[in-house]
Protein backbone atom coordinates (compact mmCIF):
# COMPACT_ATOMS: atom_id res chain seq x y z
CA UNK A 1 0.00 0.00 0.00
CA UNK A 2 1.39 3.41 -1.00
CA UNK A 3 1.24 6.48 1.23
CA UNK A 4 -1.46 8.96 0.27
CA UNK A 5 0.47 12.23 -0.07
CA UNK A 6 -2.76 14.16 0.44
CA UNK A 7 -2.81 12.82 4.00
CA UNK A 8 0.15 15.04 4.87
CA UNK A 9 -1.81 18.09 3.70
CA UNK A 10 -4.64 16.97 5.99
CA UNK A 11 -2.19 16.60 8.89
CA UNK A 12 -0.81 20.07 8.31
CA UNK A 13 -4.28 21.68 8.30
CA UNK A 14 -5.40 19.63 11.27
CA UNK A 15 -2.50 20.86 13.39
CA UNK A 16 -3.06 24.47 12.30
CA UNK A 17 -6.81 24.36 13.03
CA UNK A 18 -6.58 22.31 16.21
CA UNK A 19 -9.65 20.13 15.65
CA UNK A 20 -10.99 17.60 13.19
CA UNK A 21 -14.19 19.63 12.75
CA UNK A 22 -12.42 22.87 11.82
CA UNK A 23 -9.95 21.00 9.59
CA UNK A 24 -12.90 19.42 7.79
CA UNK A 25 -14.49 22.84 7.21
CA UNK A 26 -11.27 24.26 5.78
CA UNK A 27 -10.68 21.24 3.58
CA UNK A 28 -14.33 21.01 2.55
CA UNK A 29 -14.45 17.47 3.91
CA UNK A 30 -16.66 15.79 6.47
CA UNK A 31 -15.09 15.44 9.91
CA UNK A 32 -15.36 11.66 9.57
CA UNK A 33 -13.42 11.81 6.26
CA UNK A 34 -10.58 13.73 7.90
CA UNK A 35 -10.51 11.31 10.83
CA UNK A 36 -10.52 8.31 8.47
CA UNK A 37 -7.62 9.70 6.38
CA UNK A 38 -5.49 10.25 9.49
CA UNK A 39 -6.37 6.79 10.86
CA UNK A 40 -5.48 5.16 7.58
CA UNK A 41 -2.07 6.92 7.57
CA UNK A 42 -1.41 5.81 11.15
CA UNK A 43 -2.24 2.22 10.28
CA UNK A 44 0.01 2.32 7.24
CA UNK A 45 2.95 3.77 9.19
CA UNK A 46 2.28 1.78 12.38
CA UNK A 47 2.62 4.92 14.48
CA UNK A 48 0.18 7.01 16.51
CA UNK A 49 0.34 10.51 15.10
CA UNK A 50 -2.07 12.26 17.50
CA UNK A 51 -2.69 12.22 21.24
CA UNK A 52 -6.28 11.02 21.45
CA UNK A 53 -6.69 12.11 25.10
CA UNK A 54 -6.22 15.81 24.34
CA UNK A 55 -9.02 18.30 23.68
CA UNK A 56 -7.09 19.84 20.79
CA UNK A 57 -5.62 17.75 18.01
CA UNK A 58 -2.00 17.55 19.15
CA UNK A 59 0.75 15.55 17.54
CA UNK A 60 2.72 12.90 19.36
CA UNK A 61 6.53 13.33 19.28
CA UNK A 62 6.60 10.75 16.48
CA UNK A 63 3.83 12.64 14.68
CA UNK A 64 5.83 15.89 14.80
CA UNK A 65 8.80 14.23 13.10
CA UNK A 66 6.64 12.58 10.45
CA UNK A 67 4.73 15.80 9.73
CA UNK A 68 8.03 17.66 9.30
CA UNK A 69 9.12 15.09 6.72
CA UNK A 70 5.68 15.22 5.12
CA UNK A 71 5.95 18.99 4.72
CA UNK A 72 9.31 18.51 3.05
CA UNK A 73 7.76 15.99 0.69
CA UNK A 74 4.93 18.40 -0.14
CA UNK A 75 7.51 21.09 -0.89
CA UNK A 76 9.35 18.74 -3.25
CA UNK A 77 6.12 17.92 -5.02
CA UNK A 78 5.31 21.62 -5.27
CA UNK A 79 8.71 22.24 -6.84
CA UNK A 80 8.11 19.47 -9.36
CA UNK A 81 4.74 20.94 -10.29
CA UNK A 82 6.33 24.39 -10.65
CA UNK A 83 9.12 23.04 -12.86
CA UNK A 84 6.65 21.16 -15.00
CA UNK A 85 4.58 24.30 -15.53
CA UNK A 86 7.67 26.32 -16.51
CA UNK A 87 8.88 23.58 -18.86
CA UNK A 88 5.44 23.57 -20.47
CA UNK A 89 6.00 27.29 -21.16
CA UNK A 90 8.97 26.41 -23.37
CA UNK A 91 11.89 26.61 -20.92
CA UNK A 92 14.43 23.88 -21.66
CA UNK A 93 15.77 21.69 -18.78
CA UNK A 94 19.42 22.59 -19.47
CA UNK A 95 21.46 25.19 -21.35
CA UNK A 96 25.15 24.44 -21.94
CA UNK A 97 27.55 27.20 -22.99
CA UNK A 98 31.17 26.94 -24.12
CA UNK A 99 33.24 30.13 -24.03
CA UNK A 100 36.71 30.93 -25.33
CA UNK A 101 38.92 32.10 -22.47
CA UNK A 102 40.16 35.03 -24.55
CA UNK A 103 36.77 36.74 -24.28
CA UNK A 104 35.76 39.09 -21.45
CA UNK A 105 33.69 37.35 -18.80
CA UNK A 106 31.99 40.49 -17.44
CA UNK A 107 29.30 40.79 -20.16
CA UNK A 108 28.74 37.04 -20.03
CA UNK A 109 28.22 37.12 -16.26
CA UNK A 110 25.92 40.14 -16.58
CA UNK A 111 23.81 38.28 -19.14
CA UNK A 112 23.62 35.21 -16.90
CA UNK A 113 22.62 37.37 -13.94
CA UNK A 114 19.72 38.76 -15.95
CA UNK A 115 18.72 35.25 -17.01
CA UNK A 116 18.66 34.18 -13.35
CA UNK A 117 16.41 37.13 -12.50
CA UNK A 118 13.70 35.52 -14.64
CA UNK A 119 13.59 32.64 -12.11
CA UNK A 120 13.56 30.11 -14.90
CA UNK A 121 13.85 26.35 -14.28
CA UNK A 122 16.69 25.88 -16.78
CA UNK A 123 20.00 24.62 -15.37
CA UNK A 124 22.90 26.50 -16.96
CA UNK A 125 26.38 25.08 -17.40
CA UNK A 126 29.26 27.34 -18.44
CA UNK A 127 32.53 25.83 -19.68
CA UNK A 128 35.72 27.72 -20.61
CA UNK A 129 38.09 26.33 -23.25
CA UNK A 130 40.85 27.68 -25.49
CA UNK A 131 41.43 27.68 -29.25
CA UNK A 132 40.26 24.41 -30.84
CA UNK A 133 39.04 23.17 -27.47
CA UNK A 134 35.99 25.44 -27.71
CA UNK A 135 34.54 23.80 -30.82
CA UNK A 136 35.67 20.35 -29.69
CA UNK A 137 33.72 20.71 -26.42
CA UNK A 138 30.75 22.25 -28.23
CA UNK A 139 30.50 19.28 -30.60
CA UNK A 140 31.47 16.55 -28.12
CA UNK A 141 28.96 17.61 -25.45
CA UNK A 142 26.22 18.66 -27.89
CA UNK A 143 26.30 22.06 -26.21
CA UNK A 144 23.80 24.75 -27.12
CA UNK A 145 25.93 27.86 -27.63
CA UNK A 146 29.61 28.63 -28.08
CA UNK A 147 31.28 32.02 -27.89
CA UNK A 148 34.34 31.44 -29.96
CA UNK A 149 37.35 33.27 -31.38
CA UNK A 150 37.62 31.06 -34.45
CA UNK A 151 35.97 27.84 -35.59
CA UNK A 152 35.37 25.51 -38.52
CA UNK A 153 31.97 26.45 -39.87
CA UNK A 154 29.36 24.09 -41.31
CA UNK A 155 25.99 24.22 -43.08
CA UNK A 156 24.00 23.84 -39.85
CA UNK A 157 25.85 26.49 -37.84
CA UNK A 158 24.26 29.85 -37.12
CA UNK A 159 26.57 32.66 -36.09
CA UNK A 160 26.19 36.20 -34.81
CA UNK A 161 29.14 38.55 -34.60
CA UNK A 162 30.16 40.04 -31.27
CA UNK A 163 32.12 43.31 -30.95
CA UNK A 164 35.81 43.15 -31.79
CA UNK A 165 38.36 42.17 -29.15
CA UNK A 166 41.77 43.85 -29.26
CA UNK A 167 45.02 42.12 -28.33
CA UNK A 168 48.32 43.81 -27.51
CA UNK A 169 51.86 42.42 -27.73
CA UNK A 170 53.32 43.17 -24.31
CA UNK A 171 56.23 42.51 -22.02
CA UNK A 172 57.23 43.45 -18.48
CA UNK A 173 58.85 46.85 -18.11
CA UNK A 174 61.90 45.05 -16.67
CA UNK A 175 62.29 42.70 -19.63
CA UNK A 176 65.18 43.42 -22.07
CA UNK A 177 62.72 43.80 -24.98
CA UNK A 178 60.96 46.67 -23.19
CA UNK A 179 63.92 48.99 -23.82
CA UNK A 180 64.26 48.27 -27.54
CA UNK A 181 62.84 50.33 -30.41
CA UNK A 182 61.88 48.92 -33.78
CA UNK A 183 62.21 45.28 -32.63
CA UNK A 184 62.83 42.87 -35.52
CA UNK A 185 61.55 39.28 -35.64
CA UNK A 186 64.98 37.69 -35.11
CA UNK A 187 65.43 39.85 -31.98
CA UNK A 188 62.03 38.82 -30.70
CA UNK A 189 62.81 35.12 -31.16
CA UNK A 190 65.84 35.35 -28.88
CA UNK A 191 63.42 35.48 -25.96
CA UNK A 192 60.72 33.23 -24.51
CA UNK A 193 57.30 33.55 -26.09
CA UNK A 194 54.31 33.00 -23.79
CA UNK A 195 51.21 31.54 -25.42
CA UNK A 196 48.00 29.73 -24.54
CA UNK A 197 47.77 25.97 -24.98
CA UNK A 198 45.02 24.54 -27.15
CA UNK A 199 42.60 22.74 -24.82
CA UNK A 200 41.37 20.22 -27.41
CA UNK A 201 42.61 16.63 -26.91
CA UNK A 202 44.60 16.52 -30.14
CA UNK A 203 46.02 20.02 -29.67
CA UNK A 204 45.99 20.47 -33.44
CA UNK A 205 45.17 24.16 -33.24
CA UNK A 206 47.75 26.83 -32.49
CA UNK A 207 47.29 30.55 -32.10
CA UNK A 208 47.75 32.14 -35.52
CA UNK A 209 49.62 34.97 -33.79
CA UNK A 210 52.32 32.64 -32.49
CA UNK A 211 55.74 33.64 -33.83
CA UNK A 212 57.06 30.11 -34.31
CA UNK A 213 60.31 30.33 -32.37
CA UNK A 214 61.96 27.57 -30.37
CA UNK A 215 61.57 29.26 -26.99
CA UNK A 216 57.87 28.86 -26.25
CA UNK A 217 56.11 28.34 -22.94
CA UNK A 218 52.51 27.03 -23.23
CA UNK A 219 50.18 28.14 -20.44
CA UNK A 220 46.67 26.99 -19.59
CA UNK A 221 44.94 30.34 -19.20
CA UNK A 222 45.27 34.10 -19.48
CA UNK A 223 45.53 34.75 -15.75
CA UNK A 224 48.57 32.48 -15.62
CA UNK A 225 49.93 34.16 -18.75
CA UNK A 226 49.44 37.62 -17.26
CA UNK A 227 51.31 36.61 -14.10
CA UNK A 228 54.15 35.17 -16.19
CA UNK A 229 54.37 38.41 -18.17
CA UNK A 230 54.48 40.52 -15.01
CA UNK A 231 57.31 38.34 -13.70
CA UNK A 232 59.32 39.07 -16.84
CA UNK A 233 59.26 35.46 -17.98
CA UNK A 234 58.71 36.38 -21.62
CA UNK A 235 56.60 38.33 -24.12
CA UNK A 236 53.17 37.58 -25.53
CA UNK A 237 49.79 38.71 -26.79
CA UNK A 238 47.13 39.66 -24.25
CA UNK A 239 43.51 40.83 -24.65
CA UNK A 240 43.63 44.52 -23.78
CA UNK A 241 40.70 44.32 -21.34
CA UNK A 242 42.80 42.07 -19.09
CA UNK A 243 45.84 44.33 -18.86
CA UNK A 244 44.41 47.86 -19.06
CA UNK A 245 45.50 48.84 -15.54
CA UNK A 246 48.96 47.26 -15.97
CA UNK A 247 49.52 49.22 -19.18
CA UNK A 248 48.41 52.44 -17.49
CA UNK A 249 50.69 51.83 -14.50
CA UNK A 250 53.60 50.87 -16.73
CA UNK A 251 54.04 47.39 -15.24
CA UNK A 252 53.52 46.05 -18.75
CA UNK A 253 54.58 47.89 -21.90
CA UNK A 254 53.56 47.50 -25.51
CA UNK A 255 56.40 46.12 -27.61
CA UNK A 256 57.70 48.32 -30.39
CA UNK A 257 57.65 45.42 -32.85
CA UNK A 258 58.12 46.20 -36.53
CA UNK A 259 55.57 43.55 -37.49
CA UNK A 260 52.87 45.27 -35.44
CA UNK A 261 51.89 45.10 -31.79
CA UNK A 262 48.09 45.28 -32.09
CA UNK A 263 45.62 42.75 -33.40
CA UNK A 264 41.83 42.56 -33.33
CA UNK A 265 39.43 39.69 -33.98
CA UNK A 266 35.67 39.33 -34.18
CA UNK A 267 34.35 36.62 -31.85
CA UNK A 268 31.19 34.79 -32.83
CA UNK A 269 28.17 33.55 -30.91
CA UNK A 270 27.38 30.20 -32.54
CA UNK A 271 24.52 27.73 -32.27
CA UNK A 272 23.43 24.92 -34.56
CA UNK A 273 20.13 24.23 -36.30
CA UNK A 274 20.54 20.57 -35.31
CA UNK A 275 19.92 21.67 -31.70
CA UNK A 276 17.49 24.61 -31.93
CA UNK A 277 17.67 26.95 -28.97
CA UNK A 278 14.84 26.83 -26.46
CA UNK A 279 13.42 29.78 -24.62
CA UNK A 280 16.37 30.14 -22.23
CA UNK A 281 18.88 29.87 -25.08
CA UNK A 282 17.10 32.57 -27.08
CA UNK A 283 16.91 34.80 -24.02
CA UNK A 284 20.61 34.34 -23.28
CA UNK A 285 21.52 35.09 -26.90
CA UNK A 286 19.61 38.37 -26.84
CA UNK A 287 21.13 39.39 -23.53
CA UNK A 288 24.70 38.48 -24.42
CA UNK A 289 24.58 40.52 -27.63
CA UNK A 290 23.20 43.48 -25.70
CA UNK A 291 25.76 43.15 -22.89
CA UNK A 292 28.73 42.93 -25.28
CA UNK A 293 27.55 46.07 -27.07
CA UNK A 294 27.25 47.92 -23.77
CA UNK A 295 30.62 46.57 -22.65
CA UNK A 296 32.21 47.97 -25.79
CA UNK A 297 30.41 51.32 -25.46
CA UNK A 298 31.90 51.73 -21.96
CA UNK A 299 35.32 51.71 -23.56
CA UNK A 300 36.45 48.17 -22.70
Amino acid sequence: MKIDVEAFRVLEVLVEEGSFAKAGERLHKAQSAVSYQVKKLEQHLGVNLFCRDQYRAELTPEGKVILAEGKRLLQYLGNIEHLASRFSEGWEPKLELVVDGSLPMEPIMRALKQVSAHKIPTKIQLNVEFLGGVQHRFERDNADVMLVKDYRTGPNYRQQALPNINSVLVVSNEHPLAKLKGVKLFELLQHVELTIEDSSPGKHHSDELQFGGDKVFYLSGFIMKKNALLMGLGFGWMPDFLIRSELESGELVELDFLGGSRYSFTPQLVSTMERPLGRAGRLFTQLILKEFEQYQSRGF
